[in-house]
């Protein structure tokens, strides 16, 4: 049994199959079967574009789908980048903090309460059999820090551990990330699903 992982991001496939590892399914890359152009991310949610991406997918090998759509709210910017996180302005991630941290400074602050979101879609036969969503509370840096992790984790800082994901070593951020929580939840689902 198989299930292919519908991402071209490396640093989210190491991370979802470190989460799933153990389940009785091979963790395949959708690159190993078909080269696919990514659809168009119109959903205004991130659980809609999970499943945009998981449906699109899926219509294109013979095997259960999972796609995830993540990304990071600020609360001092409305909620950006949010659903546009992966094509926030920057062409480096070092770019997109600068950018940010222009933005919250332009509001008179050098932090703010955010939050990582992660939504989780898996298809099978072009059905979703199963949506989950995990969240990570947390707050921007004041400056960047940590040189592990990817992405945003640098700015972000999570009270409980006093650090930035970043800072995180991998197996610790799977703990209490948004998509640690996400896939977590499908790794129960798919033990039920390999012993039914």
């Amino acid at each position: 049994m198989t299930v292919v992982v519908a991402t071209t991001n490396q640093y989210k496939l190491v991370e979802i199959r470190r989460i799933l590892a153990g389940v009785p399914f091979a963790i395949d890359a959708i690159s190993d079967h078909v080269d696919i152009a990514a659809p168009a991310e119109t959903g205004t949610t991130f659980a809609e574009n999970a499943r945009l991406k998981a449906l699109h997918y899926a219509a294109a090998v013979p095997h259960l789908t999972v796609a995830e759509d993540s990304g990071l709210e600020i609360d001092r910017l409305n909620g950006a980048p949010g659903i546009h996180s992966a094509r926030f302005p920057g062409a480096t991630y070092q770019d997109k903090f600068d950018r940010i941290y222009t933005q919250l400074h332009a509001r008179g602050v050098h932090s703010s309460p955010a939050r990582f979101v992660c939504a989780v879609a898996l298809v099978k036969s072009r059905e979703v059999v199963f949506e989950a969503t995990g969240t990570i509370e947390g707050e921007i840096a004041e400056t960047p820090s940590g040189a592990g992790g990817f992405g945003y984790d640098p700015i972000f800082f999570y009270q409980p551990y006093g650090c930035t994901l970043a800072e995180l070593t991998a197996e610790r951020k799977a703990t209490v990330s948004h998509r640690g929580k996400a896939f977590n939840l499908l790794r129960t689902f798919l033990l039920e699903r390999a012993t039914t």
